[in-house]
């Protein structure tokens, strides 16, 4: 009997020992993590912010489609943020207010009137108002492996009325409990009896916490008890309100395609486009409904199931006396008017992916998918639009539209911020990124560059200077010919310096790419940007090699900047999850080419557009808007390229066959006209012709390099780098007249 006694004692001994050391183990394993709150948050991703004031030039049209990518929804009256009342060019918007590094912009009702394309009345309760911001366009995020997403909240941001609701529905003992609750248990034991199997928990809101931060979804006796300890060790070291909050941000609401939506700040923001601050009573009753079943009762699928549950949450939200019986009247009759915009990473994958690459060069891949991050671009919604649209409409109505595919890129001139960014006619899917990873010939693309090499040295190059348009053959290899043509197939003699680059005459250039040397031109394109291994070979005058849109738009955003080196800038501001500013992307520039001779580098590319190979641009564009650009041509029509700026825009594009097939497309038959339909709707600022310090204009012979006198036959008006412009003077007949150009009108302006 004493034997039995002692192995008894021996026996209770150890189990209090093991469990003692069991109870360590999952005290450490709570204390260890929630306390740090290691969430996996995505990073976010936002468009620039659409700012406002007096004199801005927008279009009632581009108001409206902000305010429709942001979710703003029609309505008679305004009672809520996010709401927009549109009468023509009159908006009274209700905003949402956003919380930028620099200020907070609150939620407020602002009449908006537009009159002819400019903001001419911008107030707030009969006061003007001098600059606002609305809230930035989330484009996408970068998400975890397992998909998880969720806005952290804090417990005072959250409407007292839902967490009262909360608590009626799933925990009415909460702040009174220790983590369990007998009755709870009691209840769910007898159905689990009455089922034969385990079908309820009997949960309080701590032990729901417990099983989805620390347990595996299986219903076992053991999870249980694991489950049942861990809620009680939760309860001895956290206050009631860390709980809550945590429970707040961990909750499962509901699914977005292989995103899985956690917590009420992220659900508001999926079913509602609102903040969870912001949310009506009968928005707060249906999250809190879905709780049960995120699936079952998911509102964009099974409307009258999600209705019976909200409904059910606000009766017994007036039961307890957290509302009233007028408040319950007025709830239960509100529709459901859930937000079924997709906020996932789907909207803009092509620009998410060049911010992610972006982001790729500073930041691990597990900071990016965990910390939270609020990543800001300079992601222009308005004009990604324009130029979806201009590829679409023009891709659409070529001949084997069908095999084509098309990207583009879109700069600001002054700054090299990224605004837009076409990667494949499917816009809409992630895929492959033309714009970035499309490897293509540039053909005529790259000609700018030796004609910037050779005015380099203005004491032999100018733009009157002659050059030989005629065959050429260089012996390559391994005594390999090459002996390139015209793409007509005829040949000009000497023809102006201009004349080569404007009418892209591929003898002309070749042969002056030879003379200026290989050497040289690496040179040039590495001052414009250019990074990437080039093919020392003659070919390279003609754009032998594999370059992307992305690659193209670095070195004209260096000419279009009359030669400054500016790194194209996509990504703006990044802040913590906490709203603290990390890291700022300031402008920066170098000066790599001298201002007078980019100057005459841009007069051709002018004249490109006026006279030359893109002159059908003003087949779309108004005559009197100024732009510069390039066609490009690859054998066999392949690649269809244009790369050109307006005093505010640049943009390059192309169009081509995955394939490598042949188009039958032309630079000026293809991309141009993306292009220019693109730029007709978006470009505001028109080239300014500004003539710098160092050149002067004069009147010389077209064909002779020659001065002449402005009134003779075939006279034209050119810049020159002061000092170089030709010695010879050249005498002609009264009867002659003066040749009239696009240059001349630039002065008479």
């Amino acid at each position: 009997m004493v034997f039995k006694k002692k192995s008894l004692i021996k026996i209770i001994t150890t189990a209090l020992v093991v469990l003692i050391f069991y109870l360590i183990y999952l005290d450490v394993r709570i204390t260890d993590s929630f306390s740090e709150n290691l969430w996996e948050v995505p990073a976010r991703v936002y468009a620039r912010p659409l700012e406002l004031y007096s004199g801005l030039s927008i279009s009632s049209s581009d108001l409206s489609l902000e305010l429709k990518w942001l979710g703003y929804k029609k309505v008679k009256t305004l009672d809520n943020p996010g709401q927009v009342i549109r009468r023509g060019n009159l908006f009274l918007i209700y905003t949402r207010g956003f919380g930028f590094a620099d200020e907070n912009e609150i939620a407020r009702k602002v009449k908006i009137r537009i009159r002819d394309n400019f903001i001419t009345e911008l107030s707030s309760k009969n006061n003007n108002i001098e600059l606002m911001r609305l809230e930035p366009l989330e484009i996408g995020a970068i998400y975890p492996a397992h998909g998880e997403d969720r806005l952290l909240v804090r417990l005072r941001d959250v409407p007292p009325t839902l967490i009262d609701g909360l608590l009626a529905i799933e925990d009415q003992a909460f702040q009174k409990h220790l983590g369990f609750s007998f009755k709870g248990i009691f209840r769910a034991l007898i159905q689990n009896l009455t089922s034969g199997k385990v079908v309820s928990g009997g949960s309080t809101i701590t032990q729901q916490l417990v099983k989805n931060y620390y347990l595996t979804p299986e219903r076992t006796l053991l999870r249980k008890i694991n489950e049942l300890f861990m809620a009680i060790l939760l309860e001895f070291h956290y206050t009631k309100s860390q709980i809550l909050e945590n429970y707040l941000n961990e909750i499962y609401l509901g699914q977005d395609g292989r995103r899985a939506i956690h917590g009420f700040g992220l659900a508001a923001k999926h079913y509602f486009n609102k903040p969870l601050a912001q949310l009506g009573l009968h928005e707060q009753a249906l999250l809190i409904g879905i709780i049960k079943g995120p699936s079952f009762y998911n509102p964009k699928k099974h409307k009258d199931r999600a209705i019976e549950r909200r409904n059910l949450v606000l009766d017994k939200m007036q039961e307890l006396g957290v509302i009233s019986s007028e408040e319950l009247l007025v709830t239960k009759s509100m529709p459901l008017q859930v937000n079924f915009l997709s906020i996932r990473s789907g909207n803009f994958p092509a620009y998410l992916d060049l911010v992610h690459r972006q982001l790729s060069l500073e930041y691990q891949e597990r900071d990016l998918t965990t910390l939270g991050l609020n990543i800001f671009t300079n992601f222009d919604p308005i004009l990604q639009d324009k130029l979806e649209n201009s590829s679409q409409t023009v891709l659409q109505n070529l001949p084997g539209s069908a095999e084509l595919e098309t990207s583009s890129i879109v700069t600001r001139v002054d700054t090299g911020e990224v605004v837009a960014l076409v990667g494949g006619k499917a816009n809409r899917y992630a895929g492959f990124n033309r714009a970035l990873d499309a490897r293509r010939p540039a053909g005529s693309l790259l000609k700018p560059a030796i004609y910037l090499a050779a005015l380099e040295d203005p004491s032999t190059y100018t733009l009157a200077t002659l050059i030989e348009d005629i065959p050429l053959t260089v012996k390559g290899p391994g005594g390999k010919l090459w002996q390139p043509q015209n793409f007509d197939r005829k040949t000009r003699g000497k023809v102006p310096l201009r004349e080569g680059l404007s009418q892209s005459l591929n003898l002309a250039t070749a042969r002056l790419g030879m003379t200026v040397g290989l050497d040289k031109l690496l040179d040039v394109l590495r001052r414009l940007g250019l990074e990437q291994p080039v093919p020392l070979v003659p070919s390279l005058t003609l754009g032998a090699g594999e370059y992307s849109p992305y690659t193209m738009a670095t070195l004209y955003q260096s000419i279009a900047s009359g030669g400054f080196q500016l790194p194209l800038r996509t990504i703006r501001q990044i802040l913590d999850s906490r709203g603290k500013p990390l890291r700022r992307f300031p402008l920066t520039y170098d000066r790599t080419f001298n201002l007078s001779t980019m100057h005459l580098l841009q007069y051709i590319l002018r004249e490109s557009v006026r006279t030359g190979t893109g002159k059908s641009v003003y087949y779309t564009l108004d005559k009197n808007f100024d732009v510069a650009g390039k066609t490009g041509t690859t054998n066999d029509g392949r690649d269809s390229w244009f790369a050109g700026f307006s005093g505010d825009l640049l943009a390059v594009t192309w169009i081509g066959r995955d394939d490598n097939g042949a188009t039958t497309l032309t630079g000026a038959t293809g991309a141009l006209k993306i292009w220019a339909k693109f730029m007709n709707s978006a470009a505001e600022r028109s080239l300014i012709y500004r003539m710098p310090e160092g050149v002067e204009v004069h009147w010389v012979d077209e064909y002779s390099s020659t001065i002449r006198d402005g009134f003779c036959e075939n006279s034209i008006l050119l810049p020159f780098i002061s000092g170089t412009q030709p010695a010879e003077y050249r005498k002609c007949v009264a009867r002659d007249s003066a040749k009239k150009s696009w240059f001349q009108s630039l002065f008479r302006r």
